[in-house]
């Protein structure tokens, strides 16, 4: 059984092939780069769409999973959440959606509040649909730091560190990372669906 990432975030490619031992291949790949209508109200359900639009397309041999993940920030309600990729609109870069976040916090006179990320990721095989989630506490600041990483990574300090994950290792963030621990939880799941 293929295992298929649909996403087509190369950030979150990088980050899937690294993180998982097994061979992983971008959707597009295989289909063809298109857009995929995220209109759920939470990170679960926008990661299930995706993993079933693609698993959809490509039939039972295939194993599909997919991420939705963001930052939330309780001073602003939870924003960006669900919206953490199109913060600054639609077709923006993920430097438009830092510098707006960054933005917004200065117009609240704010240079650090706590922060977390959220990831959930979706597996959709033939034998039915799972979810996990993993989350990564810390505190977000008004400037970005680094050029590790990827999306928001410049501005968030993780719980225990004095750095950004725009400045930390790599190998610091694949320990730590929201999708880190998302995937802790998603790999039995996929060796599981692989065995069978």
């Amino acid at each position: 059984m293929r295992i298929v990432l649909a996403t087509g975030n190369k950030g979150k490619l990088r980050e899937f092939k690294h993180m998982c031992q097994d061979e992983v291949v971008a959707f597009s790949d295989l289909l063809g780069e298109f857009d995929i209508v995220e209109d759920g109200d939470t990170f679960a359900s926008n990661a299930l769409i995706k993993a079933r639009t693609i698993y959809e397309k490509l039939g039972e041999e295939y194993l599909v999973i997919s991420d939705d993940s963001g930052i939330s920030l309780p001073i602003l309600d939870g924003a960006p959440g669900i919206y953490s990729a199109r913060y600054a609109g639609v077709g923006v870069t993920d430097k438009d959606n830092l510098y707006k976040l960054i933005e917004t916090m200065k117009e609240k006179g704010v240079r650090a509040t706590p922060a977390y990320y959220t990831a959930a990721i979706a597996i959709v095989s033939k034998y039915g649909e799972y979810v996990v989630h993993g989350w990564m506490h810390g505190d977000v600041i008004d400037e970005a730091r680094g050029n590790k990483g990827f999306g928001y990574d410049p501005m968030f300090i993780p719980a225990g560190f004095d750095k950004t994950l725009g400045e930390l290792d790599d190998d610091v963030k694949k320990k730590i990372s929201h999708r880190a621990q998302a995937l802790k939880l998603a790999q039995p799941i996929i060796q599981m669906l692989k065995g069978k």
